[in-house]
């Protein structure tokens, strides 16, 4: 399903070239600063992995994977990543990474299911990053302590962002309102959870939901979640409210890993139990995978919100449906 939200009276406040030159910027800056907060290295991450390894994302559990045969490996199968959040705890065994470091790295992956719309797109960019963390930080506060940092590095970026282009306005809050999943749905019961999103970020500016996984009292969770990278009692959503279409805008999903008590558990819940024959699952059981933090923050999303766009498409080159193309263009919104 392909749908477009279009913004009365908007005009772009950077043109082509200077919004290209802007993105640079934004991405220079903030994974700098990323890096800096969280103490992370850069390394290189692959685009696909080999199939049945276990290692690439199931997201919600449906989702198709593009894959394909490699010619020269006997027609192995392979898969175009939809996440790296697994091949990251894999990578910091196998660095050699010690609590308190962590690696960051450029994540593009390719979700062909995805519906298409201001804020979603098939081709997928984020900055992915883990951190190994010791059993005492497997906690909601070091959760907590790790969001903030995030949320602070993304102002600092907007600031400086705004000294180059004083045209752009959009003001970005550190500080961080925390929430449970359920507690947003006790504050408002009769909306879905997207409006429960806008509701709160409406209010705050910058929010972060946690505990996304479990069914609510309501029966259903806030929003999917695959069982085995997150501990859904560790987790939650980054979302900064975007002014120029009036609605919350998630920017980083993240959380404390999985360790073997939850991955059992979060399996078992969701009637998955047969991943654990794979490495990565045998991994975390075995306790040969260490303990870590991570997650995804978007850097298109941050992008968009940060240039005061209205679709994704203003910031990212992609395939879309022609019939958008040329609505947006009516509307003022050329993408890339």
């Amino acid at each position: 399903m392909s749908a477009c939200q279009f913004v009365p009276g908007y005009t772009p406040k950077l043109g082509l070239r200077e919004t290209q030159q802007a993105i640079k910027m934004i991405k220079d800056t903030f994974q700098v600063l990323l890096a800096q907060a969280l103490h992370l290295e850069r390394v290189t991450a692959p685009v696909l992995v080999t199939s049945g390894m276990g290692i690439n994302d199931d997201l919600n559990g449906v989702e198709r994977k593009v894959d394909f045969t490699i010619k020269s490996m006997g027609e192995t199968h392979a898969e175009v990543v939809q996440s790296l959040a697994k091949w990251k705890r894999l990578a910091l065994a196998r660095y050699g990474f010690q609590p308190g470091e962590g690696l960051y790295t450029d994540m593009n992956a390719i979700r062909r299911d995805d519906d298409m719309d201001n804020t979603h797109s098939i081709f997928v960019d984020q900055w992915d990053w883990e951190a190994v963390i010791t059993p005492e930080q497997r906690s909601l506060d070091h959760l907590k302590t790790m969001v903030r940092r995030i949320a602070k590095a993304i102002a600092d970026t907007n600031r400086l962002l705004q000294q180059k282009y004083p045209l752009l306005t959009t003001s970005i809050s550190e500080t961080v309102y925390f929430i449970t999943a359920q507690e947003l749905e006790d504050r408002f019961p009769d909306m879905t959870g997207k409006e429960r999103e806008d509701a709160i970020t409406r209010e705050y500016g910058t929010v972060f939901i946690m505990q996304i996984g479990h069914p609510l009292k309501s029966g259903t969770p806030h929003d999917g979640r695959a069982p085995d990278y997150d501990d859904w009692r560790l987790n939650g959503d980054l979302m900064l409210w975007d002014a120029v279409r009036g609605h919350a805008l998630e920017i980083s999903s993240m959380g404390i890993r999985v360790d073997a008590h939850t991955l059992r558990e979060q399996l078992a819940l969701t009637h998955t139990e047969d991943r654990l024959q794979f490495p990565y699952h045998q991994g975390i059981v075995q306790e040969t995978l260490p303990l870590t933090i991570g997650g995804g923050i978007g850097q298109s999303r941050l992008c968009m919100l940060l240039l005061e766009k209205a679709h994704i498409g203003e910031v990212q080159v992609s395939v879309w449906p022609a019939e958008m193309v040329a609505d947006c263009e009516k509307h003022q919104m050329p993408l890339l």
